[in-house]
């Protein structure tokens, strides 16, 4: 997460710093992916869960500036989790969506309303469960 945040926040300082065309924006929360390999999803058992942390890039953000925010994250605080990063387009395309509020051993219940709503509704859930993070002051 150290890298991914890092990198982040290189980026908005580096489009905020530009001779030409600067952006200043908020850096976005962070999200995730998460999905199961194999077996059954136990939310006590996080032996068989895979995923992959997002953040939110703006329009502007292309690889050239976010290869040259990793060279001076790993020049500034080198860390391994740098070279894992990328920049890449995400489309979710069609989803159900709820807000999950309380902590994370009851998010199965909510999980089950949105499998049931979209069962209700004629769709069946799949590919990866993508979560956003919000905090809340």
């Amino acid at each position: 997460m150290e890298a991914l945040y890092g990198v982040s926040y290189s980026l908005k300082f580096m489009s905020k710093m530009r001779q030409e065309n600067p952006i200043d924006y908020t850096v976005m929360g962070l999200e995730a992916l998460w999905w199961i390999e194999d077996g059954e999803f136990d939310i006590t058992k996080p032996d068989n869960w895979c995923w992959t942390a997002m953040i939110l890039q703006p329009e502007h953000i292309m690889n050239p500036m976010f290869r040259e925010a990793q060279a001076k994250m790993k020049e500034k605080k080198p860390n391994p989790g740098i070279n894992k990063l990328r920049l890449e387009k995400f489309n979710e395309g069609l989803c159900v969506q709820i807000m999950h509020i309380g902590p994370y051993a009851t998010e199965p219940i909510t999980v089950k309303k949105m499998e049931e709503f979209a069962a209700q509704n004629g769709y069946q859930m799949q590919h990866k469960h993508h979560e956003v993070y919000i905090g809340i002051l």
